[in-house]
């Protein structure tokens, strides 16, 4: 990489380089099993930094976030920020990409509940979920990041490790502003771009996924995302740390969109269609190539065989497995779709599908 992860520096960066998301995958394992006026995401307040003061203890309702990912054999753990007394929860995309199931524990009232996915930005990595049957939980209070600055004493929270319980607090500096990284997803090995990030030197690890970054009144300045490395222990914890963080007013835009339903190129409303394939760039021509069939799946029922590449879907052309994702993320489960492939032989096939309802993208 042109751009060393590690070094300090106030300034915006241009070189996009590589940093970790922090929701923790654990592979192998399992975990066990409308609106109303009170969902409406809290507005933002101008709230400048304090010079000289020290970061808050307080911390804002906070939500440990666990997933099982059954198509992919694997559990994950995050966090998320109470957004409304009646359990809409902000945390970000990747926490919950995968998740067949869903559990979110409140840390003040030490409830959990099954969550349901509102919807997602795939491209701003922002997710709201709702926890079923949740009333008059403590919703974390937020600040414009509009005020921010280098040397801001901040603080963050999160299910550092995945362990649950008490969130864990960390705290450090705004060390740079409008970042942008490459940002690698563990669990899948796919990266996405992300810009426009607070860099902070606070020491935040996997777990921390979609918890709160705070400023020194303890409102919500940022939701933590990625980091550079793992930090190292004692007194040197924040020396070589960079974590990144979606500053507060970008991700509160994209929840409110998502609590009115209104649904765009990147953000997902509702439950998610699925086909169940896995596929993967055709090098030799146009399409989608099929990598694997899932059992029981929409695409197992229309006999499309592992090696086929998908070259049409709903009557529009595919040409990557990216554009044949957000071609399905337009639809909903139970939509009638017609499909078009050609097998590894060269032969031209169609079907009409219904698809069913998988997990988020």
């Amino acid at each position: 990489m042109s751009e060393d992860t590690r070094r300090r520096g106030p300034r915006a960066v241009t070189v996009l380089f590589l940093v970790t998301l922090l929701a923790l995958v654990v592979p192998g394992c399992r975990i066990a099993g409308g609106g109303t006026a009170e969902d409406v995401p809290p507005p933002v307040t101008a709230s400048p930094q304090k010079k000289n003061a020290k970061p808050s203890g307080r911390r804002p309702g906070v939500v440990n976030i666990e997933t099982e990912q059954d198509l992919r054999g694997t559990r994950a753990a995050g966090t998320g920020v109470v957004l409304t007394a009646a359990g809409l929860v902000l945390t970000n995309n990747h926490v919950i990409r995968g998740a067949t199931k869903i559990k979110g524990t409140d840390t003040d009232n030490r409830r959990t509940y099954t969550a349901q996915v509102v919807g997602y930005d795939r491209a701003g990595d922002i997710a709201v979920i709702r926890l079923e049957g949740a009333t008059r939980l403590k919703a974390a209070a937020f600040a414009s990041a509009s005020g921010v600055r280098v040397g801001d004493p901040v603080t963050a929270v999160g299910n550092a490790g995945g362990e649950g319980g008490k969130p864990r607090v960390v705290t450090g500096e705004v060390t740079a502003l409008e970042q942008s990284v490459t940002a690698r997803d563990d669990s899948s090995g796919t990266t996405e771009q992300l810009s426009g990030l607070l860099e902070t030197d606070a020491p935040i690890k996997p777990g921390d996924s979609g918890g709160p970054l705070l400023n020194t009144d303890g409102k919500v300045i940022g939701i933590n995302t990625a980091a550079s490395a793992g930090p190292s222990r004692g007194a040197d914890e924040n020396k070589n740390h960079r974590g990144y963080a979606i500053p507060s007013d970008r991700a509160l835009d994209v929840a409110r969109q998502i609590q009115r339903g209104e649904a765009s190129v990147t953000v997902h409303i509702g439950p998610t269609a699925m086909l169940g394939v896995k596929v993967r760039s055709n090098r030799n021509s146009r399409g989608a190539v099929v990598a694997e069939v899932v059992p029981g799946s929409p695409a197992e029922a229309a006999r499309i065989p592992v090696g086929a590449a998908i070259v049409t879907f709903d009557g529009r052309g595919v040409d990557s497995p990216t554009t044949l994702t957000t071609l399905m993320l337009a639809h909903h489960p139970g939509d009638i779709v017609q499909l078009e492939w050609t097998t590894a032989q060269g032969a031209a096939v169609s079907a009409t599908i219904r698809l069913a309802e998988g997990p988020p993208q």
